[in-house]
């Protein structure tokens, strides 16, 4: 596997700043967050899509996962959602995840993350659950076309928050198409098992967010170790499942101090590694 640090902890530094920070920590990769103030795509030039990119290549550094789930520049974290009752609501969430599957092609990502269908709002779930099949159908076909899998993110307290309901709308979607982005400290949340899960779900997952959480389960991300999720068992889990992709720090509650938070974590990490894969 291959560790990267997810850009929305950054939110006091535009994202060229943030790509050399998160670069000289040591990660492999970057999360790029497609909202303000780093890659909203509504907002960007071409030039600004070339400017990103050579920071990329300066800094020797890959993208990880291009984060669509949050929506600020024209809302908040959960709207414009899938499942609003405004149809016209509706409309933006798909036009922005349209253009993050666009500026996923053009930097060379190979996915993006969304919010699962977002909060009921007093919908019943059954009717957001029509709703969100409609909005993920109208970006199908860019997603097929351009070639970028679109992951689906369960989050507690939205239309998706576990496994199994995950799971009943991912057998009508295309597994060539779409997939799970599976943060492990949600899992953790709602009291599933994060390590059993990504046993069972392995050939679903595309990309990871890590993250720790306190035994209380409430949804607060933590920096790793200081919670209560059994993190070097989770990462075992992984590493033995063969998987050769991202694994996100995601801490985006750290703002205040985000450049420390990407070091502790990249030392844990590193730490891990290390009792792991003894040297000599």
């Amino acid at each position: 596997m291959k560790f990267a640090f997810s850009s929305n902890a950054f939110l006091r530094y535009d994202l060229l700043e943030t790509i050399r920070i998160v670069a000289s920590v040591g990660y492999q990769g970057i999360e790029i967050m497609a909202d303000v103030p780093h890659a909203y795509p509504l907002h960007l030039s071409d030039a600004d899509v070339l400017a990103i990119r050579r920071a990329l290549d300066a800094n020797r550094l890959a993208i990880s996962n291009i984060n669509a789930f949050m929506h600020h520049a024209d809302g908040d974290t959960y709207h414009p959602s899938w499942i609003e009752k405004d149809p016209a609501l509706r409309a933006k969430r798909v036009v922005y995840t349209l253009g993050c599957i666009d500026l996923a092609e053009k930097l060379g990502a190979r996915n993006i993350s969304t919010e699962p269908g977002g909060p009921l709002d007093g919908m019943s779930r059954e009717e957001g659950m029509v709703l969100f099949r409609e909005g993920l159908a109208a970006v199908e076909g860019r997603a097929r076309e351009k070639g970028i899998r679109i992951l689906i993110e369960p989050e507690p307290g939205l239309l998706l928050e576990n496994s199994r309901e995950f799971l009943e709308i991912f057998q009508d979607l295309d597994p060539e198409v779409f997939g799970i982005n599976f943060d492990i400290g949600h899992f953790f949340c709602v009291s599933e098992d994060p390590a059993e899960l990504i046993e069972s779900m392995k050939d679903v997952i595309h990309h990871f967010h890590l993250e720790d959480i306190a035994p209380s389960r409430e949804h607060h991300h933590l920096m790793l170790g200081n919670g209560a999720i059994d993190i070097p068992g989770v990462l075992g889990t992984i590493d033995t499942i063969g998987f050769e992709g991202f694994v996100t720090v995601e801490l985006y509650t750290y703002e205040s101090q985000a450049e420390e938070a990407a070091r502790e974590a990249f030392r844990y990490l590193e730490n891990w590694r290390k009792g792991c894969r003894p040297m000599g």
